[in-house]
């Protein structure tokens, strides 16, 4: 689960990540990424909307995204704030294809993020 110093909760926060950060797709998952020079934890925010499912099926892809960010927490650099997107196809995806979409468009966007499959 992510403490509260590492989640995005103002739209205002939300909107700037998704305008001014840079982006990463995948099938499943679209992450934006904006680098901050402030002091402070990273922060991950979460966008799921109608198109993936019911509220079951919403609220279990929320789940999967927030504890795959908690095992990248340590490794985002300080200021960083990221927003996943998910997209339909992450309706019917298992934990193991979003970790690895996750960890794809992480390194890719902040290159001191260590792989992981």
């Amino acid at each position: 689960m992510l403490a509260r110093p590492n989640r995005l909760t103002s739209g205002a926060d939300y909107r700037q990540v998704v305008r001014r950060g840079t982006r990463c797709g995948g099938p499943r998952l679209i992450t934006s990424v904006l680098r901050g020079a402030d002091r402070r934890a990273p922060r991950f925010g979460f966008i799921i909307s109608k198109q993936v499912g019911t509220a079951v099926v919403r609220n279990t892809v929320r789940r999967r995204l927030k504890a795959v960010c908690a095992e990248f927490v340590g490794m985002v650099p300080e200021g960083t704030d990221v927003v996943i997107r998910a997209l339909p196809a992450s309706a019917t995806a298992d934990f193991a294809d979003l970790r690895a979409d996750v960890s794809r468009c992480l390194q890719r966007l902040l290159p001191g993020v260590e792989q992981r499959a």
